[in-house]
């Protein structure tokens, strides 16, 4: 794999190679039951023939070196778009298709200006109405082109590129702070490209895939280009498929031959609750040798009982791989895959191959790993994997020093996957990308993430901008939305989050999954939350919500917006069906509202 000096001088032979073979697989949403649904297959010779011409429109059209916007439902077209851009010399910059709503419009409108796009890239169905938006807010003058439409032929000519050429920009999910385009280079490529093939242990000719949407880091890098890397098959099919019917994803494992496929937590969760009985029977799950579980903290207990149920289809347990990545990272930082486990008696419940580690959580919100003490409260954290490539350290955020292993910190990383830092925001990538330690060594990117080392591998235990600080305690937002779901069967996704005041409080937005007409006792469930939290945590939340279902606002990757859901909260912009809250906590509502 190596000796390229760009990542679509290595796609340009993998056409000249292996034209006839399956670049993708692409499965429609058509059809019901468990019946075969239409797949349509794209060579890679068919590949890179609508990439040319495209890249050809885009130089004629002076896009080498600017950026373009991909705007694509269609995956097919999607694919040919990003090469496209590459092949023209172009920097590719992935966004949500069109969906008319609101919050999506405004983050494509911040990534227009942010980015100084040029061109936008759609097909023939959506194009109106990605112009339309463009005009809407602002930016009507950009010339919007549908990808399946090429007018006319133009001669295309291979672009100059080396390691260091700007490949694309990774929006970042804004699910801490406003988006910025992370800066990833055709080395930054190459080089995770690499480490994850090494993690994975993925094989030349492979068939990966899945269903996550390609304008994030994981399904873009994951489950399009490491497929094409590869020189194997990329078996994909859309993010509606999915939450339409979840089957649909381990079908496409099943019945394509994936090897590797993964996503985050709540997806796994989802196929928990919503795959049948019947529709496992129906499943062979023996050759997913790798099943991804990333993008946002890895619970145990979530991939134990994945393991279980999905055993007599044949999932075998060591195939449930723990990673810990990020855009800022290219994509991969840390992977947890494990040899296949001896063979030996069955068990009754198969167990994945995890390192775990529990701990006192009074210690764990002091930044330290600690065992459990008999009758007070303890959390799972799940091991990463050592690190896929480079350096990682643990460093204290406050006074810069390293720390030694068995203390948390924030993950600092160092090496050839890193990304140049921020599109045009040079403060910001300085502040991120070139952190300092107190020895006075620079050039670690600083995560935002807390963690620890123990034995060489990481746990990850949250984001340090989401760390809820009351009475001098850390808590973890994601260990108080898990204690709130607990509660009830009837409690679905939830938020938590602080809200200022003379002190802060903790909000919990929680969402029912019963529809139609809530006959339950709504007052009760909330009272029952809020004491959970005060039993668990000593604290008294200055709020809790339910809600409908759909409330919670995702990113794309399927973490939760906190930021987002504050702002709507103190906005009183939230619809709850039952709420519990504080006076003090009603008068920063109040004062939101002006």
């Amino acid at each position: 794999m190596n000796g390229y000096r760009s990542f679509t001088e290595l796609i340009l032979a993998r056409a000249e190679e292996s034209s006839d073979r399956e670049a993708l697989v692409l499965l429609s949403e058509a059809g019901g039951g468990n019946g075969p649904r239409a797949a349509e297959t794209v060579s890679y010779g068919e590949l890179d023939a609508a990439a040319r011409a495209l890249a050809g429109w885009l130089q004629a059209h002076g896009a080498a070196g600017e950026r373009v916007l991909v705007l694509q439902s269609s995956r097919r077209l999607f694919a040919v778009s990003l090469l496209a851009c590459l092949y023209a010399g172009a920097v590719a910059i992935p966004v949500p298709p069109a969906g008319g709503r609101r919050h999506h419009e405004e983050r494509v409108a911040g990534i227009v200006k942010d980015a100084a796009v040029s061109i936008a890239l759609s097909d023939s169905s959506e194009a109106p109405e990605v112009s339309r938006l463009l005009a809407r807010t602002g930016y009507g003058s950009i010339p919007c082109l549908a990808a399946d439409a090429v007018p006319g032929a133009y001669p295309w000519t291979p672009p100059d590129l080396d390691a260091d050429s700007v490949a694309f920009l990774q929006y970042t999910s804004g699910s801490t702070r406003d988006p910025r385009g992370v800066v990833v280079t055709h080395g930054n490529i190459l080089a995770n490209q690499e480490a994850i093939g090494r993690v994975l242990r993925t094989r030349p000719g492979a068939r990966l895939g899945g269903w996550l949407p390609f304008h994030h880091d994981m399904g873009l890098v994951g489950q399009l280009l490491h497929p094409l890397w590869l020189g194997g098959t990329a078996v994909l099919l859309t993010p509606a498929a999915f939450v339409k019917r979840p089957v649909r994803w381990l079908e496409a494992v099943s019945r394509y031959g994936v090897t590797v496929s993964g996503a985050p937590d709540f997806a796994y969760d989802l196929c928990l609750r919503r795959i049948t009985d019947e529709q496992i029977a129906g499943l062979d799950l023996s050759g997913w040798e790798t099943a991804v579980s990333g993008g946002e903290p890895v619970r145990a207990e979530t991939l134990r009982a994945f393991a279980e149920r999905f055993a007599p289809a044949g999932l075998r347990p060591e195939a449930l791989t723990p990673c810990y990545g990020l855009a800022e990272a290219t994509l991969l930082v840390a992977g947890a895959a494990r040899p296949a486990a001896p063979a030996a008696a069955p068990a009754a419940a198969p167990a994945p191959v995890l390192t775990e580690r529990t701990a006192d959580a009074a210690a764990l919100e002091r930044h330290e790993l600690r065992p459990p003490v008999p009758g007070r409260p303890a959390r799972t954290l799940v091991s990463c994997g050592p690190v896929a490539d480079g350096e990682l350290r643990v460093v204290d955020p406050e006074s810069l020093e390293t720390l030694p292993d068995g203390r948390i910190g924030e993950i600092w990383l160092r090496g050839a996957g890193v990304a140049r830092g921020y599109w045009g925001r040079p403060a910001e990538s300085a502040a991120v990308f070139d952190g300092r330690t107190a020895d006075g060594e620079r050039g670690w990117l600083r995560t935002g993430d807390l963690g620890a080392v123990e034995d060489g591998e990481l746990y990850v235990t949250g984001r340090l901008k989401d760390v809820i600080v009351v009475a001098g305690r850390n808590l973890y937002p994601q260990d108080l939305e898990r204690t709130v779901q607990q509660v009830s069967s009837l409690f679905g996704a939830a938020t938590a989050f602080a809200v200022p005041g003379e002190r802060d409080r903790i909000v919990v937005v929680q969402e029912l999954r019963a529809r139609g007409r809530y006959d339950i006792d709504l007052a009760a469930l909330a009272t029952a939350a809020g004491n959970r939290l005060t039993e668990e945590f000593e604290v008294r939340p200055g709020g809790v919500l339910l809600v409908r279902p759909g409330t919670v606002r995702r990113t794309t990757s399927g973490k939760v917006e906190r930021a987002a859901m504050r702002g709507l909260f103190l906005r009183g912009e939230l619809r709850p069906l039952h709420q519990e809250v504080l006076p003090e906590v009603r008068e920063l509502m109040t004062a939101g509202e002006r």
